[in-house]
């Protein structure tokens, strides 16, 4: 990892030391004179209509020309030679772009994910080899090349970008091609270099091996009268696999002294207190509330994990910030994150988090939690399970089931179309979308790679266990079900391939979850019990409880880091701590009586998928209302319905597929009416 900071460092001093390089790096470096003659000679020659879509255009190319791009003359004749006026001619260059831009954003990712397969299926050890391939990126140099070979310049001129603010203006008097036209004008808004993009791309695999590869052997784990509480087979990923081992372990036999060592687990990870020796190592016990490690019986020395954790963070922190002053329309990692990958701003959303984890009414949910459980509340149960359908079924009838049922990968994907049929598809429509998935066994917890071009699949991955697929693997597959059918149905059904996809990454959680809270309903175990409606009400509520505070605390980080940018690991660990136990105390403390929990900096996306936590909360609150807007009537037909509206902006999706813009108040009201049912 040294040599990891040395190898960013010296990106700096490559990319800031030398005079000749900044003077051909830097951009906007045409004369207003000559843009402003450049517009008018346009203006002239295509008409006072276009003029100002002619500004816009020709304003964007001379904010990104660089002195290695040509001179000023070569700027004014560019422009003047390559705008297309004509709305006939326009569609077709439209056309010719979307179908080159297909070509080789699905075949860079066809490539991405045949060498990255060693690192994300569980194909055994993972080679150096493995990680240097993993670590490539087929598009690092794309900004490069099609800014050299002007047709970057050429797309940003006659299809300019239009900001947040100006989409959400215009909406109402745009039909779909222009909306397609806006999505084309969104590629090319920054200017980072190759190398920068690569050293991304390292980092970022990087980071995610190491969680793939964090593992906690919980049948070596011993207490302090030295009882062994879990299976000696049971080996479980950080925080996923724990989290959901804590939550499987509610009203179960020695459940709350499993639910403590799993709390003291975490704890000790966020520190980094844990003994490095006992991370996916089964020739060690460990007790983790006395911090001693044991081999054969005997106590051995064993140091700290040396804030692993934290440099993987930084480093992703470090290497988001090179490409700020390449980014003029985004100038910052958060501005990316927010304002232009979710669109929605990051005041926004922070102001709709605090909304909701302050409401008075989660003081009334805990205390129904703590009378259900018949004890105080601790901080874990941040990821109480006892509303879910399932809270009833033991685990083992539940794993012994789906094992049964999926022995292996192939036996779920076989399944695809019988349980999309039971969702409301007819038969040729699931078998249509069932084609388009395949399903692998995952290294990590699991995910979902869709393709990006109309002849390619998409990917399930979840974690296949010895003897098929547990109840925890099945229910993450019925998560990354739901992405498939999204990545599917917006890929192949959208009118325009510029518009493929959704919103932003918390649409596509919000029909995983839609899909994820059915699964016991695939498996025929539908719930009799009366109050299910509100019960999962609360559920839905108190899971967005949880992962509001955890994406405010990864939002608030992120902020220090840029106001701290030279900090060390050891001062982001100290600092990521105080910023948990300080979200704890604003809007947690109150709820569970417990003050100074650090349990909200657990969570592993905030070190393998930086500022991408904001997309599961809102994915809840989407979840909320497309559910809503499911009941009583047939499933498939309203996913279809809203999923082919394809990427306009956030709140515009909503109003289509919903009616109303994301909200907490739908929540908040269901929330209400199920305490005053349940009481």
């Amino acid at each position: 990892m040294k040599k990891l900071l040395l190898t960013l460092t010296a990106l700096i001093i490559m990319l800031s030391g030398c005079d000749e390089k900044e003077v051909q790096d830097k951009m906007g470096v045409i004369p207003q004179s000559v843009i402003d003659e450049t517009i008018n000679e346009l203006t002239e020659a295509q008409g006072a209509d276009l003029k100002n879509i002619i500004a816009k255009g020709v304003s964007q190319v001379a904010a990104l020309w660089k002195n290695s791009d040509g001179s000023a003359d070569d700027f004014k004749n560019f422009c003047v030679q390559h705008f297309v006026g004509n709305k006939e001619d326009k569609k077709i260059l439209f056309e010719k772009l979307s179908t080159s831009f297909e070509s080789i954003w699905g075949f860079s990712n066809r490539m991405s994910l045949e060498l990255m397969k060693p690192l994300h299926l569980d194909q055994g050890p993972v080679l150096p080899v493995d990680m240097m391939f993993g670590s490539y990126s087929p598009l690092a140099h794309f900004y490069d090349d099609f800014f050299s070979n002007k047709i970057a310049f050429l797309t940003v001129l006659n299809f300019p970008f239009y900001s947040l603010d100006d989409k959400a203006e215009l909406a109402n008097s745009w039909d779909r091609l222009d909306w397609a036209y806006a999505r084309m004008g969104d590629i090319f808004t920054s200017r980072v270099p190759g190398e920068i993009n690569q050293e991304a791309s390292r980092i970022a695999t990087e980071s995610d091996a190491y969680i793939s590869e964090y593992n906690i052997v919980m049948g070596n784990l011993i207490n302090d009268e030295g009882e062994k509480l879990f299976d000696d087979n049971l080996k479980l990923i950080t925080h996923w696999g724990l989290r959901d081992q804590l939550k499987a372990n509610y009203g179960t036999e020695e459940g709350l002294k499993k639910q403590m060592m799993i709390y003291q687990v975490m704890q000790r990870i966020i520190s980094q207190e844990i003994p490095e020796i006992v991370i996916n190592n089964d020739e060690v016990q460990w007790n983790p509330y006395q911090n001693i490690v044991y081999k054969n019986g005997e106590e051995v020395s064993a140091t700290p994990e040396p804030n692993t954790r934290y440099r993987h963070l930084l480093n992703n922190f470090i290497v988001s910030k090179e490409a700020d002053v390449y980014s003029p329309s985004y100038p910052t990692a958060i501005n990316r994150a927010y304002d232009q990958n979710l669109e929605l701003t990051r005041e926004e959303v922070e102001a709709l988090f605090i909304n909701l984890v302050s409401s008075p009414i989660l003081k009334e949910v805990g205390q129904l939690i703590k009378s259900r459980l018949g004890r105080d509340l601790q901080p874990f149960d941040i990821w109480y399970d006892g509303f879910k359908a399932r809270s009833g079924i033991s685990e083992e009838k539940l794993n012994n089931l789906t094992k049964s049922k999926y022995p292996n990968a192939e036996a779920f994907e076989k399944d695809i179309p019988r349980i999309l049929i039971k969702l409301g598809y007819s038969k040729d429509r699931a078998n249509y979308i069932a084609s388009k998935i395949t399903v692998e066994g995952s290294r990590g917890a699991g995910h979902a790679w869709g393709a990006q071009m109309k002849s390619q699949l998409s990917h399930l991955r979840t974690r296949i266990v010895e003897g098929g697929l547990n109840y925890n693997g099945y229910n993450i597959a019925m998560h990354e079900l739901g992405h498939n059918v999204e990545q599917t149905i917006s890929l192949y059904d959208v009118d325009y391939y510029m518009l493929k996809g959704v919103p932003n990454t918390a649409f596509t959680e919000a029909l995983a979850f839609v899909f994820q809270v059915r699964d016991l309903d695939i498996l025929g175990m539908q719930s009799q019990n009366p109050d299910i409606e509100h019960l999962q009400a609360l559920d839905v509520f108190w899971g967005s409880y949880e992962i509001m505070g955890v994406s405010l605390v990864d939002m608030y980080i992120w902020q220090w880091m840029y106001e701290n940018p030279n900090a060390t690991e050891k001062e982001l660990k100290e600092q990521t701590i105080k910023i948990a136990i300080q979200v704890w105390n604003d809007y947690y403390a109150p709820v569970f009586g417990v003050k100074d929990s650090p349990i909200l900096a657990i969570y592993s996306h905030m070190i393998s998928y930086p500022l991408y936590l904001a997309a599961y909360p809102l994915g809840h609150l989407i979840e909320f209302q497309l559910e809503g807007q499911i009941k009583g009537k047939n499933v498939s037909e309203e996913i279809d319905r809203a999923f082919t509206t394809g990427k306009i902006i956030p709140q515009e999706w909503m109003k289509e597929a919903v009616g109303e813009p994301i909200s907490n108040q739908p929540m908040l009201d269901a929330v209400e009416k199920a305490l005053k049912h349940i009481k």
